[in-house]
C-alpha cells in the first residue's frame, strides 16, 4: 500500500502554496522526514495523499546574517548548524541541542522545522529556541502579493512561543501554513564577553535516545549579575515551557547558593513534571532536575565572564 498518491516539489515559496492551495489533500510538507515517514509507516499517522517536498525552496535552507538578526530556515539539516560558525557564535544553545539530535545520519537530513513542527514540549530544538527567544517566519497559502516581476508570497512573524497549543500540537493551520525559518537576535560586538547562551539534557545511557529533561538558559552578565535570563526546561508542561518566575528571581542578582536556592525553588514551583512510561516519572524528574538546572547555569555564567 503507497503510504502517498502525489509527490511534489515546488523550487520556491510561491510554487510551495500553490501546492498547499490546490494539491489534492490530505496533504503534508516534508523535508527531511525522518519523524514523518516512520508515523505514516507504523499507522501512527492518518493517510496522506500529496506530499510537498521542501527541499529544493532555496529560501528555506538558508542560514545567514539579515541585519541584526541571524536567520535559519526551517529546511536546513541540524547537523549543519551544529557546525556552521554563525549559529555557533550567536546561538550556541541551539548548536548544542541539534548537536544531541539523534544519531549523526539522521542529523544530516532532519530540519530544525521538522523539530519545532511536531510541537514536543522537550524537543531539543525547540527548547533552545525557546530560550533564546527567537521569532519565527509562516507562509499561507493564499497571501500572495502581485509584483512587477512575479507573484510574491506574504509572510508573517509570530513570537516563537505563540506555535504550541499542547503536546503534538501546533498554531499552524493543517495543510495552509508553512514555517519559512527562524530570527536569532545577533551578538554585538560589546556583548560578545558578556551573553551566553547553553543547553543540556539527561538521557538513559543507550546510545541515541530521547531526553528523559533538557535545559537551555540565555544569560547576559553585568560584573557579577545577573542582568537578563530566559529559562527554558523540557517537559515542564504540555507546550515548550519558560520558567519565568525562576527568571525574575534570578534577574538583577548575583549567581550564588542563596539565588541559586530561590531559583529552584520557583523553578519547582511552576513547573508541571509529567510521567512518562518510556521515559521518567514526574518525581524522578523534580529530583534530578536541581543538577541539570545548576549545570547549565553555570556553564552559561562562566562562558560570559
Amino acid at each position: 500500500m503507497n503510504l502517498w498518491q502525489n509527490f511534489v516539489r515546488p523550487k520556491n515559496l510561491s510554487e510551495a502554496m500553490d501546492a498547499f492551495a490546490h494539491a489534492p489533500r490530505p496533504l503534508l510538507p516534508i523535508a527531511g522526514g525522518t519523524d514523518l515517514l516512520l508515523d505514516l509507516e507504523q499507522g501512527r499517522h492518518s493517510p496522506v495523499q500529496t506530499l510537498v517536498d521542501m527541499t529544493s525552496i532555496a529560501e528555506l535552507t538558508l542560514l545567514e546574517i539579515r541585519g541584526d538578526e541571524l536567520f535559519i530556515g526551517a529546511a536546513v539539516p541540524v547537523n549543519r548548524i551544529v557546525h556552521d560558525p554563525l549559529a555557533v557564535h550567536h546561538a550556541q544553545a541551539l548548536t548544542e541541542a541539534c548537536d544531541l539530535i539523534a544519531g549523526p545520519q539522521v542529523r544530516n537530513v532532519a530540519t530544525l522545522g521538522g523539530n519545532v513542527a511536531h510541537a514536543l514540549p522537550a524537543a531539543d530544538g525547540t527548547i533552545a529556541l525557546l530560550a533564546l527567544d527567537v521569532e519565527v517566519e509562516i507562509a499561507s497559502a493564499g497571501r500572495v502579493v502581485p509584483s512587477d516581476s512575479e507573484e510574491r508570497i506574504e509572510t508573517k512573524r509570530i513570537p516563537f512561543k505563540d506555535l504550541f497549543l499542547g503536546p503534538g500540537k501546533s498554531s499552524l493551520k493543517h495543510g495552509e501554513e508553512l514555517i519559512v525559518g527562524f530570527y536569532i537576535k545577533t551578538l554585538r560586538d560589546s556583548e560578545s564577553l558578556r551573553v551566553s547562551s547553553c543547553f543540556k539534557r539527561i538521557m538513559r545511557p543507550q546510545g541515541v535516545a530521547l531526553p528523559i529533561l533538557n535545559c537551555a538558559v540565555w544569560l547576559e552578565r553585568e560584573d557579577d549579575a545577573i542582568k537578563n535570563i530566559r529559562i527554558a526546561v523540557g517537559p515542564g508542561g504540555g507546550t515548550p515551557f519558560r520558567a519565568t518566575q525562576t527568571e525574575d528571581t534570578l534577574r538583577e542578582h548575583p549567581l550564588n547558593e542563596t539565588t541559586f536556592e530561590s531559583a529552584l525553588e520557583a523553578l519547582l514551583a511552576q513547573a508541571k513534571f509529567r510521567s512518562s512510561a518510556r521515559r521518567a516519572s514526574a518525581d524522578y524528574r523534580r529530583h534530578i532536575v536541581s543538577g541539570l538546572f545548576r549545570d547549565v547555569i553555570e556553564s552559561a555564567w562562566e562562558r560570559a565572564e
